[in-house]
C-alpha cells in the first residue's frame, strides 16, 4: 500500500494513552493534520493540531461539520471499570464508542478506525470478566461498520512517553518494571511510541490482522 498523508481525529488525548498517541502523530511526517476532541483543554499547541472542545460524546451533532475530511480515527477514549456496574460501563464504553464511530463512518467512509481496548479483551463476549466482555462486544461491533478498515489494539503494560503529563500515578511507581517485563515477557509490554506508530502504519501500510496484540503492535510499529 502506498504511503499517504494522514488526517486523523484523536479522542482521549487528555488521557495517558491518547496523549502518547497524539505526540507520536505530531512528530510523524506522514501525519499532516490532527483534530482532537476534548472535554477540557489539552494544553498542546502545534501547527498540525486543531482542538475542539465538546462535553457530550453521545451527541456530536453540534460539531459534525468539523469532523468531515479525515481518513483516520485513533479512538483512545475510555473509562476504568473499577467500581462500575455493568450497565454504566456498557453505556460509557460500547454505546459511546458506537455513537461516535457511526457518525464518523457516515461522514468519512474512507476512514481507517483504530480502537484501543486492552490485553485480555474477550471476543466471545461470554467470559467471566465484565470489562473484557464489554470491550469484546465493542470491538466486534466496530469490525462490522463499513470503514475502509478497522483495527482493534490490545496493548498490555504501556511505557509512558517521555515528558507525558497525563500519566496515572501508579504508572510512576511501576515504571521500573518495564525494562524487566519487556525482557522477560515481551508479549505483555510495549511503549506508547510503538502504539502510536503502529496506528499510523495501519493507515499507510495496512496489516493482515484486525485484532492486534502486543507482538503485533511492536511488529507493525517497526515496519
Amino acid at each position: 500500500m502506498e504511503s499517504k498523508a494522514i488526517r486523523v481525529i484523536i479522542t482521549g488525548a487528555t488521557g495517558m494513552v491518547g496523549e502518547g498517541v497524539l505526540h507520536e502523530c505530531l512528530r510523524h511526517p506522514d501525519v499532516e493534520r490532527v483534530l482532537v476532541i476534548n472535554r477540557k483543554p489539552g494544553g498542546v499547541s502545534h501547527p498540525k493540531l486543531t482542538e475542539v472542545l465538546h462535553a457530550d460524546f453521545f451527541d456530536v451533532s453540534a460539531i459534525e461539520n468539523q469532523l468531515a475530511g479525515y481518513n483516520a480515527c485513533f479512538f483512545c477514549l475510555g473509562v476504568s471499570s473499577v467500581g462500575m456496574k455493568e450497565a454504566d460501563y456498557h453505556r460509557l464504553t460500547y454505546d459511546l464508542t458506537q455513537h461516535v464511530a457511526r457518525t464518523l463512518v457516515r461522514l468519512n467512509p474512507d476512514m481507517t478506525f483504530c480502537y484501543v481496548s486492552g490485553a485480555g479483551t474477550d471476543s466471545t463476549e461470554q467470559g467471566r470478566l465484565m470489562w473484557a466482555r464489554v470491550k469484546g462486544k465493542t470491538e466486534n461491533a466496530l469490525l462490522q461498520l463499513p470503514f475502509r478498515a478497522a483495527y482493534m489494539f490490545r496493548p498490555g503494560f504501556l511505557r509512558a512517553s517521555e515528558g507525558a503529563r497525563n500519566v496515572k500515578s501508579y504508572y510512576t511507581y511501576l515504571a521500573w518494571l518495564y525494562p524487566i517485563g519487556r525482557a522477560l515477557y515481551p508479549a505483555g509490554f510495549c511503549t506508547l511510541e510503538e502504539l502510536g506508530r503502529a496506528m499510523i502504519h495501519t493507515v499507510t501500510k495496512g496489516y493482515d490482522k484486525r485484532v492486534l496484540e502486543v507482538n503485533d503492535i511492536v511488529r507493525l510499529a517497526a515496519g
